[in-house]
């Protein structure tokens, strides 16, 4: 059977699957999942106990009912905005970076402000027709600290992110699509359904290159090309150079044996 834990109210809700599936789900649906301080601990806790659980291959974040995430619950607003901001083990953010398991996000309704930096937190975007991204920091005079002012503009372009933020007004899913900020775009019912098929694709690869293979790709954006190139070589040389005769030998049998129809020893 799969494990539940839950956060006293159970407003996060963690289900690990045995197949390498977990499910994190904001569940405050009457308030459209905004987020309360003890919230955003339980969210960021919880990235965290999944991106050292061994189990887990992949990770997906929902939000119960008609919306994602409305953002800070704002009668919350002092409790959050003036807490540490620099305690990274409670910042689910910084969590979510840190992660060492994909993300997939599966986005329905409103990702609205705080909701929409936990969307750019998220590696692979699955979102229901309808859906909509909104900054709205810029109306309520909040300052972006999870990311928004920067991840933004370098998804979609600076033009685009400077519309989205400076107006205020909604990304559409299918909009987010077409800058490539959103993966798929599916029917309501179909919404989990797709994330659990990408999963599945990402769970049945080899886990440690996945690992090495999201670090590699999320360590690589924040530096320019060249530093970048070099990266990937030295990382790499790491990957090759702690590797055994004997996993080589596997690799290779592994790979023909994929290749068997067609008998050949290339790899």
């Amino acid at each position: 059977m799969a494990s539940h834990q839950f956060s006293p109210e159970n407003l996060i809700l963690v289900n690990r699957e045995p197949n390498g599936i977990a499910f994190v789900t904001i569940n405050r649906p009457k308030s459209l999942n905004s987020l309360t301080r003890p919230m955003i601990i339980d969210l960021a806790k919880a990235f965290k106990a999944l991106s050292q659980d061994e189990s887990v291959r992949v990770i997906i974040l929902s939000g119960s009912g008609r919306a994602f995430c409305s953002g800070v619950d704002l009668t919350a607003a002092e409790d959050v905005f003036k807490g540490d901001v620099k305690d990274m083990e409670t910042d689910t953010v910084a969590q979510m970076e840190r992660c060492r398991k994909p993300i997939i996000g599966a986005i329905n309704g409103f990702a609205v402000t705080a909701g929409f930096e936990i969307a750019l937190a998220c590696d692979i975007i699955v979102a229901a027709k309808g859906a909509k991204f909104v900054d709205t920091h810029a109306r309520f005079g909040i300052f972006p600290t999870w990311g928004l002012s920067q991840k933004l503009s370098r998804i979609i372009g600076a033009n685009k992110a400077r519309e989205v933020s400076l107006t205020a007004t909604p990304l559409t899913a299918e909009l987010g699509e077409r800058l490539g900020f959103v993966n798929h775009v599916v029917e309501e019912g179909e919404l989990l359904k797709k994330a659990r098929e990408v999963a599945e694709a990402i769970a049945k690869n080899n886990q440690d290159l996945v690992l090495r293979y999201k670090a590699v790709i999320n360590d690589g954006l924040k530096l320019d090309l060249g530093h970048a190139l070099a990266l990937e070589k030295e990382r790499g040389h790491d990957y090759y150079s702690g590797m055994t005769k004997e996993q080589f030998k596997k690799m290779q049998e592994f790979i023909t044996g994929r290749g068997s129809k067609k008998p050949s020893s290339k790899l």
